[in-house]
């Protein structure tokens, strides 16, 4: 917990509750009542913290009527956070949770705060298993991916192609990451070495479908030196797929996402987005076309950055 701006009262029953489940409207309205607080009060607490906010745009959220979403708004609810003695990231993770492209519209909502943190927290223990630091001693020039979806809407695979520079020496391999749609199982998901390099070990954890692989080169890189390699997974094993994203720890090239649907599985509508971190909203939203006659939609950035990217798509 932070230290309050004035005298507060223990949370109450409520409050944990609402912090614990949401949605967000409800959280931030508890949390308020529980530190007694007027809506004039915490606009002028909010101001002291260089945010402006005004009374009526706080009583909208309060009241589930309107969601922050403008990076202003977003600094105002991290700054909330502080005024209102709640933990780091509780209601941003709140706001994440309910992330607007499915909230209130009968649609499926992308992945949660949740679902997200637990698999970062797994990767990182797969991958420290296997001795693979957080960067590899590599850096990312470009990164193009293919992913398929099948007839039965499933994520049946994904082709990765990769150029990359060694920033130290001796770099001899790459992990490559791949977490499957929720219930698939990544025990039966195969990983196959197309290009410049080969398979080694593999690790997966059952519940997040999180699958790490070892990609070997089969030559020691000096720091300067620029390699490329490929390869394929293959999943099927889930079932409806709704999105694929990316994670990027660092800046970095070109990322390239295409995602092809087989011509049984059309999607009725598809777009991009983005989040700056697991625990923030997406944004970015753009709108993308499936085109024919290969039944493509990709995204193109000249320049990773760190955070999230990806794509979701809406079945009938």
């Amino acid at each position: 917990m932070r230290h309050a701006t004035e005298h507060a009262d223990v949370p109450t029953a409520e409050l944990d509750t609402a912090l614990r489940g949401g949605p967000f409207h409800v959280a931030l309205r508890a949390a308020i009542a529980a530190r007694g607080l007027p809506l004039q009060r915490v606009q002028h607490h909010l101001s002291r913290h260089g945010v402006k906010v005004g009374v009526t745009s706080l009583s909208y959220w309060q009241q589930g009527a309107r969601r922050p979403q403008r990076p202003e708004s977003l600094r105002a609810v991290r700054a909330l956070e502080e005024i209102l003695q709640l933990p780091d990231e509780s209601l941003i993770r709140l706001l994440a949770d309910s992330d607007e492209s499915g909230a209130g519209t009968g649609r499926p909502t992308g992945r949660s705060y949740r679902s997200l943190t637990e698999a970062s927290g797994v990767v990182d223990r797969l991958t420290a298993d296997l001795g693979w630091s957080l960067d590899g001693g590599l850096h990312t020039l470009g990164h193009h991916e293919c992913v398929r979806i099948g007839a039965r809407r499933e994520l049946a695979s994904r082709e990765a192609h990769h150029i990359v520079r060694a920033h130290r020496d001796g770099v001899d391999r790459f992990v490559a990451v791949h977490q499957g749609d929720p219930g698939c199982d990544p025990r039966r998901i195969t990983v196959h070495a197309l290009e410049n390099c080969r398979t080694g070990r593999l690790r997966w954890d059952q519940g997040t479908g999180v699958l790490v692989a070892e990609l070997l080169f089969g030559t020691r890189l000096r720091s300067g030196d620029t390699f490329l390699f490929r390869y394929r997974i293959d999943d099927g094993t889930a079932g409806t797929s709704r999105e694929y994203l990316q994670r990027f720890g660092f800046p970095g090239g070109q990322y390239a996402l295409q995602v092809r649907f087989d011509p049984a599985a059309l999607p009725v509508r598809c777009h991009r987005f983005s989040q700056p971190s697991a625990a923030a909203p997406r944004s970015g939203r753009q709108d993308l076309s499936v085109t024919g006659p290969h039944h493509c939609a990709h995204v193109v950035e000249p320049r990773i950055r760190a955070g999230i990217l990806g794509m979701a798509w809406d079945w009938e």
